[in-house]
């Protein structure tokens, strides 16, 4: 009887909407005006009626940085050695992932076969496979301690060595790279047509003249975003990349970019789409995109040419052994299975210095993070799917990421939280995420509990209706939303319609999977991900906690 009574409500509804509800799911790939949205939401609104949850307040809620961190071995092993004397290393993902991005991975079973000794007994490689970024983050918080860490570029050794790790550089180089700016080709003919050759400090010329969008990735996990925001400071300010003067236009430059790309994949993503002329990119990593042959590619910056590094409290059997390996990387053997994989390209490029210290690369994320936002505020409401086939671990997973997570969202911010099942909740309204919302918010997310069906697009919708009634208050804030969820819908308003409205409203849909593989939920999901060029992040239950700390990194 509910059910009939829901299904002719909303035929109801529909009736004096603008447009039919006959949409078929995800059909069609035009949107709304913003104002046929509106009227749509607030339709949808009086149909769907959420219900309002008081949340309790978490008078406990506090996170530490170590508790936002999964266990290491959410990053994979890719190489195993099992000798008497075993070392394992920290290798960044352009040399550890599926080929041709397997380089490192190729040389350690090629080593490991060789029958290496050292003092009579057997030596052997393990490779783990994880971004620079997050190797610094594991070592300094999370108390990982790699034999040996051969990140991209020099700029996160030095960083450990300001953080008070004592560092031993065993190479400068074992496979050269460089990073820098990919154009497409007819905006790079263009641009050197208008600005000349292509520098960083010409780039940001064109951007902020308004002749060039230009995108680059999180300084905090990428080698490449890192490594073109010193050189952005430096553009900025040559004098001191560091200063206040650097740092403001910074901010300026950030009130008119795109947002931060969370990852080098997504960039990949909308270059393929033609969204994207001009963005940052490794050059093994161009080399290797065939779907980006018709990008200019322009080394800027630091080298990328892979150091590696040993520690301190390493001993002296294992220390021998990362030297051992080392020399074997830089023999030619290997030196030529790194050329085919695209690496050892410009060898004649000289860095392009930006006179920093690790102290002063550590500063230049700071400044990034300060600025990223362009001083505007953000809101953002949490959309958390509480059905059924949430219950267990999903769900434990989803309430201690977002309570961990929730530490890298600014107080400047304003959040709220939704959950859903057969119906909507509102779980905590919109307001700034000061000391009491932040509490408040933790005691919300610990209270969910999964059971019911799935009515992911409801929620959505009423999401929205919340985000456009703040944005009344607040109208120069940039709003934002996020969809965590593991299945398909099977409740209420259908992809196609709702994916209008989103794109009518141009509000960008941040959608992380739980456990997807492949098949129609994890297409709905990038569907709406898609509409206003953000992310679907498939996250299991063991990593969610490190994908949603990067993303409120990047985001908020």
């Amino acid at each position: 009887m509910v059910k009939s009574v829901r299904i002719i409500a909303l035929i109801a509804a529909c009736a004096v909407l603008a447009t039919g509800c006959g949409d078929t799911l995800g059909s069609g790939n035009d949107v709304y005006s913003r104002e046929e949205s509106l009227k749509e939401l607030d339709a949808y609104w009086k149909e769907i009626r959420p219900a309002e949850i008081k949340a309790p307040l978490d008078i406990y809620e506090d996170s530490e940085e170590s508790v936002t961190l999964a266990d290491i071995s959410t990053f994979p092993i890719v190489a195993e050695g099992n000798g008497q004397i075993k070392i394992e290393i920290a290798a960044a993902t352009e040399m550890s992932s599926k080929a041709p991005d397997d380089w490192m991975t190729v040389a350690a079973e090629r080593f490991n076969s060789r029958g290496e000794q050292i003092s009579g007994k057997s030596v052997s490689v393990s490779v783990r496979k994880i971004t620079s970024g997050e190797a610094v983050t594991y070592i300094e918080d999370g108390g990982y301690r790699p034999d040996v860490f051969a990140p991209s570029n020099a700029a996160w050794g030095e960083m450990l060595k300001a953080k008070g790790f004592n560092v031993v550089t065993l190479a400068d180089r074992v496979a050269g790279n460089t990073a820098g700016v990919l154009m497409e080709k007819s905006t790079y003919d263009d641009f050197k047509g208008k600005y000349g050759e292509v520098t960083v400090d010409k780039v940001l010329e064109a951007s902020l003249a308004g002749d060039l969008t230009f995108a680059y990735t999180n300084p905090y996990t990428s080698s490449t975003g890192l490594n073109i925001l010193a050189a952005m400071l430096k553009a900025f300010d040559p004098s001191d990349p560091l200063s206040d003067e650097a740092a403001g236009k910074l901010l300026d430059y950030q009130k008119q970019s795109p947002p931060v790309a969370y990852t080098t994949a997504v960039l990949r993503e909308q270059a393929a789409k033609g969204i994207i002329k001009a963005m940052v990119m490794e050059e093994q990593a161009y080399m290797n995109t065939p779907e980006l042959k018709n990008y200019v590619y322009t080394p800027a910056g630091i080298r990328h040419d892979h150091p590696m590094y040993t520690f301190d409290y390493v001993d002296k059997d294992r220390q021998e052994a990362a030297k051992l390996f080392t020399d074997f990387l830089q023999s030619k053997e290997m030196q030529k299975v790194a050329s085919d994989k695209g690496f050892n390209l410009h060898d004649e490029y000289k860095a392009q210095d930006p006179g920093l210290d690790g102290a002063g690369w550590v500063s230049a994320q700071k400044i990034w993070k300060a600025s990223k936002d362009g001083g505007r505020p953000i809101i953002a409401v949490f959309v958390s799917d509480v059905s059924g086939s949430m219950d267990g671990l999903p769900i434990n997973s989803l309430k201690e990421s977002l309570t961990a997570s929730s530490k890298y969202i600014g107080s400047d911010h304003y959040i709220g939280l939704v959950s859903y099942n057969d119906q909507v909740y509102i779980n905590l309204p919109i307001e700034q995420f000061d000391a009491t919302q932040r509490a408040y918010f933790s005691g919300a997310v610990k209270q969910l509990t999964a059971s019911g069906g799935t009515a992911t697009y409801d929620a959505v919708l009423v999401a929205l209706k919340m985000i456009e009634d703040k944005m009344e208050e607040i109208p120069d804030a940039k709003p934002m939303l996020f969809v965590l969820s593991d299945g398909d819908a099977n409740r209420g308003v259908n992809l196609g319609r709702t994916t209008k409205i989103v794109g009518g409203l141009e509000v960008p849909v941040y959608t992380i999977g739980y456990n997807l593989n492949g098949g129609s939920a994890e297409d709905q999901l990038k569907s709406l991900s898609s509409v206003n060029e953000a992310a679907l992040i498939n996250a299991g239950s063991d990593d969610i906690v490190n994908q949603l700390r990067n993303l409120f990194n990047v985001q908020l």
